[in-house]
């Protein structure tokens, strides 16, 4: 039984801390003479005021319990994606209800997908804020939170275990409090040198900050109605490259790797087959671009390289439009927008950990006919899969191919063609952001009907939440309500 209280408390700690990133994004905009000052306040003092009466007035509750820490994990993100609207929504502009909530869903999501037209017409304040719903994201505030509060028996384990998949804690079995502290110095230290580089490379600093934010979140929101080609700068292409690419790496393997341990990224036989097939997804488009004579050849390796990583990575900025790029290469991308990055990276999709997993599996199952008599298992960088882990990943993989269908069916319905029903529920259920036809990487979502916007908007929580533990979380409601 899931004790109502014990969610409620923990819901409000999460409001207390999204509320501090609101109230810094106030004093930008109050430093800078803003309108968009007194939204931002008021949005902070309301989730400050719940927040409190919520995690305060609720006494001691003991230990959380795993359904708890499930139901804290799903709700938790959905309060702070209603309560990240309240900024948009209180400033106006383009932002109507359903354009403020698929704007912060989009940012918690680290989907970086926007519904603006006019990027630059935000104030400073909303930059900041925008670009911090995305660092928080990014990490995820559950891990935030759970950094943060005191230590419980049992506790801070359950709502992790909610959080983080068992396929991303497969090759670490450290404290789940010192695998957060882990991952969160990663994450710091990335969005600061990233920081310093751009910055050294001419971006201002606050530009800097907020494409580093979305960068290392994975995100994909920018200042510039442009994205990335509006600075037209090789560097910055290459730096923002460099950092999307490790931040779509299992952070725990980042670690090892700053730390000298043995488990690195360079022994890791997943992450070396997960770069080689980026690399060869770069090298297709560079020679399909080239030689349909779309730009010279180091043109086209740059852009090839940016898009590839950019949506591998489910980042979403942009160096160039590849709306009109050869079908060839838009197909590939989309593959590379499904699949995307590793577990334990800030990236989304399916994961190629998943991918690599079912496929050895299905040889598994080859050499089981050929030799029914053989006993043969699945490594991962020489841990062996149990069996229950391979069927739940392809389970997953069902759900998210038949949620893609049924999501792409739904936006058919409000009369949106095909290429951009079926790459916006790609792009927004892996948590990509850019899609193709209409919603491409310049584009936006702005065009949309409102109900199309609410389902993207729950295609991103899904795709956050990875499915199954919404689907857990409705079972557990729902056979509470019939016992």
């Amino acid at each position: 039984m899931i004790r109502t209280k014990a969610v409620v408390k923990y819901l409000g700690v999460i409001l207390l801390f999204n509320s501090l990133f609101m109230l810094i994004a106030a004093v930008i905009s109050f430093a800078n003479k803003e309108d968009s000052f007194y939204p931002l306040l008021i949005s902070a003092l309301i989730g400050v005021s719940i927040g409190f009466l919520s995690s305060f007035f609720i006494g001691k509750i003991g230990d959380i319990r795993f359904h708890e820490g499930l139901a804290i994990s799903v709700l938790g993100w959905v309060t702070t994606c209603l309560s990240g609207l309240l900024p948009y929504l209180f400033w106006g502009g383009e932002f109507s209800f359903a354009n403020a909530l698929f704007e912060s869903v989009s940012g918690y999501t680290t989907t970086g997908a926007t519904i603006l037209v006019d990027v630059e017409g935000l104030t400073k304040g909303l930059h900041f804020w925008r670009s911090s719903t995305s660092f928080i994201g990014g990490l995820g505030i559950i891990l935030f939170v759970l950094l943060i509060i005191p230590e419980k028996k049992g506790s801070k384990s359950y709502i992790y275990r909610a959080e983080v998949s068992d396929l991303s804690k497969l090759s670490f079995s450290d404290r789940s409090r010192n695998l957060i502290r882990s991952i969160t110095t990663v994450y710091i230290i990335l969005v600061a040198a990233q920081t310093l580089l751009l910055t050294l490379l001419g971006m201002t600093f606050f530009d800097a900050i907020c494409h580093s934010f979305s960068t290392i979140a994975t995100s994909g929101f920018s200042t510039k109605n442009l994205s990335i080609a509006a600075y037209d700068n090789v560097w910055i292409e290459l730096v923002i490259s460099f950092f999307m690419l490790i931040s779509s790496i299992h952070f725990l393997l980042i670690w090892s790797t700053m730390k000298g341990k043995k488990h690195n990224i360079f022994t890791s036989g997943t992450t070396r087959m997960y770069v080689m097939i980026i690399f060869i997804g770069i090298l297709l488009i560079t020679v399909q671009l080239f030689h349909e004579n779309y730009y010279g050849f180091w043109e086209s390796l740059r852009y090839a390289s940016f898009q590839v990583i950019s949506l591998a990575s489910t980042t979403g900025l942009a160096s160039a439009d590849s709306a009109g790029w050869p079908l060839f290469t838009i197909i590939l991308l989309l593959y590379y927008s499904v699949q995307c990055g590793m577990v334990g990276s800030t990236a989304g999709g399916i994961k190629f950990d998943r991918i690599y997993i079912y496929f050895s599996s299905l040889v598994k199952q080859l050499k089981q006919i050929l030799h029914p008599e053989g006993v043969y298992v699945v490594k991962i960088n020489n841990h062996v899969v149990e069996q229950g882990m391979e069927k739940q990943i392809s389970i997953f993989i069902v759900l998210y191919i038949l949620t893609l269908f049924i999501t792409t069916l739904l936006l058919s319905l409000f009369g949106i063609d095909g290429m951009t029903a079926l790459s916006a529920s790609i792009a927004t259920l892996g948590n990509v952001g850019p899609g193709f036809g209409s919603v491409s990487s310049l584009a936006n979502y702005s065009h949309l009907p409102d109900a199309a916007t609410y389902i993207l908007s729950a295609n991103m929580l899904l795709g956050r939440l990875e499915i199954m533990n919404i689907l857990a979380l409705i079972l557990i409601f729902f056979r509470k309500r019939n016992r």
